[in-house]
């Protein structure tokens, strides 16, 4: 017998009927893309009712957003190695690993899509704000351990690395350059990082 406030036991029914959802969520994502999910066809492919899945998630942007970022978080995880270079690069080449694939591709392609209406646009923020917060902590790091300037703004040095990777899958659509990780993270931290051969020069020789 449960007792009082005690939470289901992982693999439980309650886990099962998550992932059931969560992974119809999905497929209908990567299917119709972010205006073209509906709670009822999620309800359908999980064999849950609409009604368990409002009371759960309360809004279907809730719900897409839990889908979106249970599946980022295991595919695109953080990476720790001690080493801001070697931390971005991984962070970089699983990103870039992900986007080539079609469930990947497809993602992209249909979270950028998405409608501005109030909700799509929240939903959308909440996806980029939870994402960036968790990527950030790779440059944080990176400051804790004096690798780079305090004054070095998390968001914005990790928007500068995967915004090209984004760009190539959404809009030129060309193919990503297995080295190409490597080369954005060089290029942002020659950037960030003075280089002590130029930092004294005399800008007047």
């Amino acid at each position: 017998m449960t007792e009082p406030g005690s939470r289901p036991r992982p693999g439980g029914r309650s886990a099962r009927v998550r992932r059931a959802v969560l992974d119809a969520t999905l497929d209908v994502l990567h299917l119709h893309g972010m205006d073209g999910l509906t709670v009822a066809e999620v309800s359908t492919r999980a064999g849950v009712h609409e009604t368990s899945i409002y009371r759960r998630w309360g809004t279907r942007e809730n719900l897409m957003i839990d889908a979106l970022l249970e599946e980022a978080e295991e595919l695109l995880p953080i990476p720790d190695t001690g080493s801001l270079r070697d931390d971005l690069i991984a962070y970089l080449t699983s990103l870039a690993a992900y986007l080539t694939t079609p469930q990947g591709n497809a993602f992209d392609r249909a979270l950028a899509a998405a409608g501005d209406d109030p909700a799509a646009s929240q939903a959308r923020k909440q996806y980029w704000d939870t994402r960036h917060s968790l990527s950030g902590e790779i440059i944080t790091r990176g400051i804790d351990r004096g690798e780079l300037p305090g004054t070095t703004d998390p968001r914005l040095a990790v928007e500068m690395l995967v915004a090209p990777l984004h760009f190539k899958v959404v809009l030129s659509r060309e193919p990503l350059d297995p080295g190409l990780p490597t080369r954005l993270v060089d290029a942002l931290l020659r950037g960030i990082v003075a280089d002590e051969d130029t930092s004294g020069r005399d800008t007047d020789s």
